[in-house]
């Protein structure tokens, strides 16, 4: 639904507020046991604006998110990081070409105590990113990074997703080339379909590598910079990002690798696939000029011979028995000898 606002307040990993107003947002980040979580759904500029007002956004993060094509990044302002993803799927393919993937934008404001999501549309469904953090209370003490984690894990998995169900498209591609017979327009048009979307999805996913580094690096900085020392460490504090989250961003890194590898594995495959068709229709073409050329020139002995014996003049058994059965037995004779070489070279 358009314009719909979710919100949650926790505190030592428990929820304990939930559904409260914008207003409230810049109150409850200002707590220092409070971790928040925002999510805007769809928000009209005037809207975005006013949060972005009242916890501190900057401006030109503000038109990242409203606008209408951003490549994945992650973008560092004073206060808060902006994240921009997209998560993906496939959809039912209307015609023989039009690519079914759909991307949906995800922006993420990574605040020290707190995170601020928004989507464009609800073709991304944060009730499972929800029950994420719903399961493992004990990671989101470790602050907002867990509630980025899950967000970006849970992308990374569709990103999954997408591509084993493209790789299965390629699957069956490959069994119908060695077939025997020639692709059809059906399949060459499936063919061209995949390879379109795997572009667009290359697009997604290789960014993703940029991303989840930028993560990793602007975390150590705040491990560093962002407690003060006479303040003692506990996994409570939302301001200190806790060392247990560092392997987890490593596996999620490793994860976007696996992606992007299949990813590009995936395009030469279908590439392979275009290449291999070619060549097998180019065998095929030849094959068929062969048999053709052969019995051609089979063709053409009877051709030559009634041809030759047509002519008004006189020649072997010229108006006689004799010239029907020396015109017949060279036409056999000749065109069996053709079709035996041509036999044995495969030409027929």
């Amino acid at each position: 639904m358009t314009g719909a606002v979710r919100s949650r307040r926790w505190e030592a990993g428990q929820v304990v507020a939930e559904g409260f107003d914008l207003a409230e947002i810049s109150g409850h980040l200002a707590d220092q046991d409070a971790m928040v979580w925002v999510d805007l759904l769809d928000p009209d500029h005037d809207l975005l604006a006013q949060v972005a007002d009242d916890i501190g956004l900057a401006a030109q993060a503000v038109e990242d998110v409203v606008s209408a094509w951003e490549r994945p990044k992650v973008t560092r302002s004073p206060g808060h990081l902006l994240f921009v993803v997209y998560a993906t799927r496939l959809e039912p393919a209307t015609t023989a070409t039009t690519s079914r993937l759909r991307s949906a934008k995800i922006s993420a404001f990574l605040l020290p105590r707190g995170l601020i999501t928004v989507r464009t549309s609800d073709a991304f469904d944060m009730d499972e990113v929800v029950r994420r953090w719903d399961d493992d209370p004990e990671l989101l003490a470790c602050g907002p990074a867990a509630l980025l984690y899950s967000l970006l894990d849970t992308v990374v998995d569709g990103h999954f997703d997408t591509v084993q169900q493209l790789d299965d498209a390629i699957e069956e591609l490959e069994d119908g080339l060695f077939d025997g017979e020639p692709l059809s327009r059906a399949t060459q048009e499936k063919s061209f379909r995949v390879r379109k979307e795997l572009v667009e999805l290359r697009r997604v996913v290789l960014p993703m590598r940029e991303v989840v580094g930028a993560v990793q690096r602007h975390r150590a900085e705040w491990r560093s910079h962002a407690r003060p020392a006479d303040r003692d460490e506990r996994p409570g504090d939302t301001e200190y990002v806790a060392d247990e989250l560092d392997a987890w961003f490593n596996d999620l890194y490793d994860h976007v690798l696996r992606v992007t590898e299949w990813t590009e594995s995936l395009r030469d495959m279908v590439t392979t696939v275009f290449e291999t068709n070619l060549a097998l229709a180019d065998a095929r073409l030849n094959s068929i000029m062969k048999k053709l050329t052969g019995w051609a020139a089979i063709i053409a002995v009877p051709t030559a011979i009634t041809g030759w014996y047509g002519q008004n003049v006189p020649y072997l058994g010229f108006g006689k028995p004799l010239g029907l059965w020396v015109a017949s037995g060279t036409i056999l004779a000749v065109s069996g000898a053709l079709y035996v070489v041509f036999r044995r070279q495969d030409w027929i």
